[in-house]
């Protein structure tokens, strides 16, 4: 029988090498605050006649909006994020753009104004932060006729922190790349990652928890090595189709959930990836005291060494 858990630490230096990787280039790039969360307006236009991104952004530099992200919609229609626009502004923008490239259709147009895009962010955190701590509670309180527990609930809420450390550090590479920002799509995909991923480690923790009441002649580490390998080909298949239908949102649906649909694409690899190998050595290392072991494993702790 291979032994997984047995490779545990390794695990954990591919996991801290991806969140170190992450936190850099959210130390050196951040995260493009959106409309959402940042004072500025959207417009939202189409043209009759074909009009290729470039040439709009082209345009808008032109106009004086160098700094505008200019995405399209699977609709074929161009969102145009900028700084605050007043109502002369913006008529005299869509003027100049149909001088420049002929009739356009105004789709919709908003302002975001400071206060409510700090409202946004306030509301975002708070949310993530309630989702976590009734996620601990619910691991708790499902395996509280097992011994100890409150270290499921808590190994759980670790790898959730793991998976949302990689999407933040991998879309943030993504943005400094794409100029892509975040918005509520995207805490919509942070929220939607925390519930797949703690769902695949519930899968891998009641495993373990039948085989640990079966199993009485195995120790710990062998129970949770054999309910890993249980439970491998499932929780595999199961992302590999999510996988699939995430791609087809990304690659067809467009501009408006494109957020979406990429942090929950980065999620469920990095959920996988947590459920299967994090969590559960988490458990073993919990059960063995191997904290010490653990730390000196670290990226880190290592290259101090």
């Amino acid at each position: 029988m291979p032994d997984l858990i047995g490779k545990r630490f390794r695990f954990f230096l591919i996991s801290g090498v991806v969140i170190l990787i992450g936190i850099v280039s959210l130390s050196v790039f951040g995260l493009k605050a959106g409309i959402d969360f940042s004072s500025g307006s959207i417009l939202t236009i189409n043209f009759e006649q074909q009009v290729s991104i470039d040439e709009l952004k082209e345009e808008l530099a032109a106009l004086g909006l160098s700094n505008a992200i200019v995405q399209t919609t699977g609709e074929g229609d161009f969102l145009i994020r900028s700084t605050t626009l007043t109502s002369d502004e913006k008529g005299q923008l869509e003027t100049d753009l149909e001088a420049e490239f002929g009739t356009l259709t105004e789709r919709g147009f908003e302002n975001v104004e400071p206060i409510v895009a700090r409202q946004t962010s306030n509301i975002a955190f708070i949310a993530v932060a309630v989702a976590a701590v009734g996620i601990l509670l619910y691991v708790t309180w499902a395996f509280r006729r097992m011994p100890k527990p409150f270290r499921y609930g808590t190994c759980a809420i670790i790898a959730l922190v793991h998976d949302a450390l990689v999407a933040l550090g991998i879309f943030s590479i993504i943005g400094a790349i794409l100029g892509w920002e975040i918005n509520l799509m995207f805490i919509t995909g942070i929220l939607a990652v925390i519930g797949y991923s703690v769902n695949n480690t519930v899968v891998i923790f009641d495993r373990i928890r039948e085989n640990l009441l079966s199993s009485s002649k195995l120790g710990f580490e062998q129970v949770v090595n054999k309910s890993l390998l249980e439970s491998l080909t499932r929780s595999l298949n199961t992302s590999l189709t999510t996988m699939i239908m995430v791609l087809a949102l990304l690659l067809f649906v467009g501009a408006t959930i494109q957020n979406f649909a990429m942090v929950l694409l980065i999620g469920i690899i990095a959920g996988t990836f947590s459920s299967l190998f994090i969590a559960p050595s988490l458990l073993v290392i919990w059960e063995k005291k191997e904290w010490k072991r653990f730390l000196s494993w670290l990226p880190l702790s290592r290259s101090d060494g």
